[in-house]
């Protein structure tokens, strides 16, 4: 189990960017308002440079459980067919902060490198919407898409699920839902350095407390907005990890960094998925840090982890060939 492997030293772009983030002294996540922790990922977003083209990105509304949901739709440059294969794309954020304009370019390198039609779902946050209003808006999502896909030129038969950290935990817990519910599974679940579980004493919480970007307080704070309710936090659509069984799940490729908090549950998640009988891939990038896809620009492994994911994509789509490159090339 990668669990047990040797930690690598931390790869010198992500050393850059700490050492950077060090020196700006910005606040914590914990140390801020909600609103005020929006605000810094906003700015933050500007420093990835402008996103990538595609053929068309235009915004629409469907239907969720308290009202309509925004979603930002993303059409990749060539595609191959008239009706893609679709990727619905829950953010990261701690379930707090994050939309669509500030994963804008990851969602449309995304739809560019797998040759899919990318759904960016604009959930309810917290702490003004607790769990589950997230994960609910997560499901409907993914339900309007195997249902109606149809109407934003999508194909409703082959629908994945693709989140990163808050988002790996929304899109787990869509495929859970799914399967609960009888509604039909993804074609595929990504998971991207998912938080899965509330458990701040695993192995790689203690080893990553503070100084690898995400911080365990800063977790802490996360589920505090999410969960204020500590009885929840058990709950399987909540803490994935925690679920009775993960028996008749998706196929899965689950991605975690060699420094982050979440690293160990995401691999145990791994585990318990191929134990469940569910294909899964577990890919650990050794030298990386929470959030490496995001930062694919500056990142030579983010812009790896996110090819990765593109031809898993790919393949379990049916679509042939090795596809283009995030920028909509080759």
């Amino acid at each position: 189990m990668l669990e047990d492997a040797p930690t690598a030293d931390v790869d010198p772009q992500a050393r850059d960017f700490l050492d950077r983030l060090d020196k700006a002294g910005l606040p914590t996540v914990d140390e801020l308002s909600p609103e005020q922790a929006r605000g810094q990922m906003e700015i933050s977003a500007r420093f990835l440079g402008p996103p990538p083209k595609v053929s068309k990105s235009w915004d629409v509304t469907i239907d969720g459980p308290e009202g309509a949901i925004p979603v930002r739709m993303s059409r990749p440059i060539r595609p191959e067919a008239d009706a893609l294969p679709v990727v619905v794309y829950l953010h990261g954020g701690g379930w707090v902060v994050g939309d669509h304009r500030t994963h804008d370019g990851l969602c449309r390198a995304f739809a560019n490198a797998s040759g899919a039609l990318v759904a960016a779902v604009g959930y309810r946050l917290a702490p003004e919407h607790p769990f589950p209003a997230a994960a609910d808006d997560a499901f409907a999502a993914y339900r309007w898409f195997r249902s109606r896909a149809g109407e934003v030129g999508g194909d409703p038969s082959r629908v994945a699920v693709l989140g990163d950290s808050a988002g790996g935990n929304l899109a787990a817990v869509a495929t859970l839902m799914a399967r609960d519910l009888g509604v039909a599974q993804p074609t595929l679940q990504v998971l991207a350095y998912p938080a899965l579980d509330h458990d701040f004493q695993t192995e790689s919480y203690r080893r990553f407390a503070e100084g690898y970007f995400l911080t365990r307080a800063e977790m802490a704070w996360y589920w505090d907005q999410y969960l204020p309710n500590p009885a929840d936090r058990d709950r399987p659509y909540a803490s994935p990890l925690r679920a009775e069984s993960l028996a008749g799940l998706a196929p899965a490729l689950i991605l975690t960094a060699g420094f982050d908090v979440l690293r160990d549950e995401g691999e145990r998640y791994a585990k318990r998925l191929r134990a469940a009988g569910a294909p899964t891939t577990l890919s650990r990038y050794p030298g990386m840090i929470h959030g490496f896809l995001r930062r694919y620009p500056f990142f030579d492994e983010g812009r790896r982890g996110l090819n990765e994911a593109a031809t898993a994509l790919r393949r379990a789509f049916g679509l042939t060939g090795p596809g283009r490159g995030v920028d909509g090339d080759g």
